[in-house]
């Protein structure tokens, strides 16, 4: 293997999109993405802390609520306007609330769903028209473990996150003739501020929760650049033929 062989598998040239930037899994994977050479776009609804990023990661930044299809229209036309084209989305944004069904507000339950689910939907209703008039590209959906199995007190995360699964399937069926891949990345415990958002909502210890979140074979908490690796992976032409698969990186949590 040589330096010429693995030329042909950086991102150099091609434009990647990627929601819920500001912070956690997205913010990695669009630091990570910049490193293999690719030219990134980070979406966020927290604009103060997406313009921080994006002037971190010397990337662009759009503000964008997923849960609109005003804002990921005007955004993706941006997007396309100003960089010229879309080869790569990564859809990470995403809440969740540790509560059973019967402890759910009906607006928490949308939120959640309309978050992690339907912003997915969205952005990828608006970007694939993009994508298909240059020849393709790749779509790499954030799911979870929970969207493989069950988990306890949260419902609507694992209803969205099942949802993420199975959209993946769909939408690699119905856009491969356009040269759209689409992939999804099941995560287990990431060390984000979304995970330690959830010692809060349970009440219990921080530092207790996120050691319980280390009993997995590989004994440690995952990490936003565990999982940027990943999405390079089904991102870049390393996983041409590669559609419709869910890739789980969780230390071993579901073996």
């Amino acid at each position: 293997m040589n330096d010429t062989f693995l030329s042909e598998y950086v991102l150099a040239n091609k434009i990647a999109v990627i929601t819920g930037a500001a912070s956690g899994i997205g913010r990695g994977t669009a630091d990570f993405l910049r490193r293999m050479g690719a030219e990134v776009a980070l979406l966020d609804v927290d604009e103060d802390r997406g313009i921080v990023a994006a002037d971190a990661l010397g990337a662009s930044f759009f503000r964008c609520d997923v849960t609109s299809s005003a804002d990921c229209e005007q955004a993706i036309a941006e997007i396309e306007r100003t960089l010229g084209r879309i080869d790569i989305l990564v859809n990470a944004a995403g809440v969740i609330v540790r509560k059973t069904v019967v402890e759910l507000l009906e607006a928490e339950w949308d939120r959640v769903i309309d978050v992690s689910l339907k912003g997915i939907y969205l952005m990828s209703k608006y970007a694939i028209p993009v994508m298909a008039r240059t020849g393709g590209g790749s779509i790499v959906n954030i799911s979870s473990g929970w969207g493989l199995k069950g988990g306890p007190k949260a419902a609507a995360y694992c209803a969205a996150k099942g949802g993420v699964v199975n959209l993946t399937r769909a939408m690699a069926i119905d856009h491969a003739a356009q040269g759209i891949r689409v992939n999804c990345i099941a995560p287990g415990d990431i060390d984000t501020p979304l995970l330690r958002s959830e010692a809060a909502q349970l009440g219990v210890d921080e530092a207790e929760f996120l050691a319980e979140s280390t009993v997995r074979p590989l004994a440690r908490l995952g990490t936003s650049l565990d999982v940027a690796k990943a999405v390079y992976f089904l991102a870049s032409d390393l996983s041409s033929w590669v559609t419709g698969a869910t890739l789980v990186v969780d230390g071993g949590g579901i073996a």
